[in-house]
């Protein structure tokens, strides 16, 4: 099927039976992505009476728990919930679900010891497009980021001044192939995550982080049309399914 749609008076052509799948499920059967030093997911066939309600057990129906954390083990989107004291719901704060979307590639900068990447790399890659979302491939980009174990490991992650830089131009949808956009161990001071949502100001309560998708070599930098969606869970992060679509 193919949808026709404007952006700053340009009409696009988009493919919808050729989506683009950046999302790192939770599977079991493979090494998980995992980070903050939990043990892998779960999923087990719950038992009644002693019966494994598996159908390979011999009852009607699978009927599976799945013990996660979005944080650690799957693709997710968050909002400011994530890091204030007020609960607040991603779920009930993205009600919009289709953006114009720039995926960039970037290679981190070394900085005091760590991987960075900062405002001037972010500012090369964007220019003076204007999009409402940024999709952040960083380098080297293997497909053992599916399955890699980050905690302890220091992961690369966006300095303050980009993250800034993102807020200022416009950008209300930030998804990046990390686990975080904040240094691992920055003793709770979560200075891009607060920049980003702007919780020093008025707080970007529409504004969201989607953390650990996977975006494959084949996909070209440049402009996409991006359906993020997610999972309904009334929380600060839920698992999420972000799709991306080429634009003719």
């Amino acid at each position: 099927m193919i949808a026709e749609i404007k952006h700053n008076s340009k009409k696009y052509k988009i493919d919808l039976s050729k989506p683009i799948d950046i999302s790192i499920p939770i599977d079991i059967q493979t090494q998980n992505v995992n980070a903050w030093y939990l043990d892998d997911p779960k999923i087990f066939p719950e038992q009644f009476d002693e019966q494994i309600i598996s159908v390979s057990e011999g009852a009607a129906v699978n009927f599976n728990s799945i013990q996660f954390n979005p944080h650690s083990h799957i693709t997710h989107t968050e909002c400011v919930g994530h890091i204030t004291k007020e609960v607040l719901s991603v779920n009930k704060n993205l009600s919009q679900f289709f953006f114009f979307a720039e995926v960039v590639t970037v290679a981190p900068e070394s900085k005091d010891g760590d991987e960075v990447i900062s405002k001037k790399q972010l500012q090369l890659a964007l220019g003076n497009k204007k999009r409402e979302a940024i999709v952040i491939r960083t380098l080297p980009n293997v497909k053992d980021k599916k399955g890699r174990r980050y905690s302890n490991t220091n992961p690369p992650y966006l300095l303050e001044e980009a993250a800034i830089y993102l807020r200022e131009k416009g950008i209300q949808h930030l998804l990046i192939d990390l686990p975080s956009v904040d240094r691992e161990k920055d003793e709770g001071l979560l200075l891009s995550h607060n920049a980003f949502w702007n919780t020093k100001g008025e707080i970007r309560l529409d504004a969201t982080i989607t953390e650990f998708i996977y975006i494959p070599n084949s996909v070209k930098d440049g402009m996409y049309f991006l359906n993020l969606m997610i999972a309904p869970f009334e929380n600060d992060a839920t698992p999420s399914k972000p799709i991306l679509y080429a634009l003719e």
